[in-house]
């Protein structure tokens, strides 16, 4: 494992010395100018990767953590049938990460309107894009990280319960602290595009030139 994975870093970081190299001396190495890349690409590219981001991001945390709380539940049911049923608010909690990243994802797209290409390269639509793509970044992390704590506790909380009923309870507690992982995630979204406008014409004047 560990061999496989210096191997497709080794690899990556290699292409990326080339690539670096061929552009340095073929008198190409302005391409590598960050401020450029982000100046030319549109504000609903932006957007839109945000959007993807965290609908995807959130989805993969879900499944992940219901992947691992089910195998559990099915798994320890075999023996004791009754855990079945009460163990399933464990994958209730790793739906709920996907249902968090669908609702800001519909609350994201409210800011994409239709612009003409001459009118969208302006400041408040760069700055709108820019906090379409991170808000979705952080809230898509944050997502799958929480259905990851999510499955994990789920699973623990299954086994421990077909082990002894007791601490069922118990470990539902964690549980349910791990859940709000996403809600605080959730939120930081809401914040993050806070002051963030919908995607309006500007002028010819004011929008900025491209290269």
């Amino acid at each position: 494992m560990a061999y496989k994975t210096y191997a497709s870093f080794g690899l990556s970081t290699f292409l990326v010395v080339i690539v670096a190299l061929y552009l340095l001396f073929t008198d190409s190495g302005e391409a590598f100018d960050v401020g450029r890349f982000l100046e030319e690409t549109s504000p609903f590219v932006w957007g839109s990767l945000g959007i993807g981001l965290c609908i995807g991001l959130s989805v993969l945390g879900a499944g992940w953590g219901i992947f691992l709380t089910g195998a559990s539940i099915l798994g320890g049911g075999v023996r004791t049938p009754r855990i079945s049923t009460k163990n399933l608010i464990s994958i209730i909690f790793c739906e709920v990460v996907a249902i968090y990243g669908v609702i800001m994802g519909i609350v994201y797209s409210s800011k994409l309107q239709t612009v003409p290409e001459a009118q969208l390269y302006t400041r408040d639509n760069y700055f709108t894009g820019y906090a379409l793509f991170f808000g979705g970044l952080t809230v898509g992390f944050c997502n799958l990280l929480c259905g990851l704590c999510v499955g994990v506790a789920g699973s623990t909380a299954a086994l421990a319960d077909a082990a002894d009923p007791t601490l069922f309870v118990k470990v539902l507690v964690v549980e349910v602290f791990g859940s709000v992982l996403g809600l605080f995630g959730l939120i930081i979204g809401l914040l993050m595009i806070g002051n963030a406008k919908e995607f309006l014409p500007g002028s010819p004047a004011v929008s900025v030139i491209r290269i």
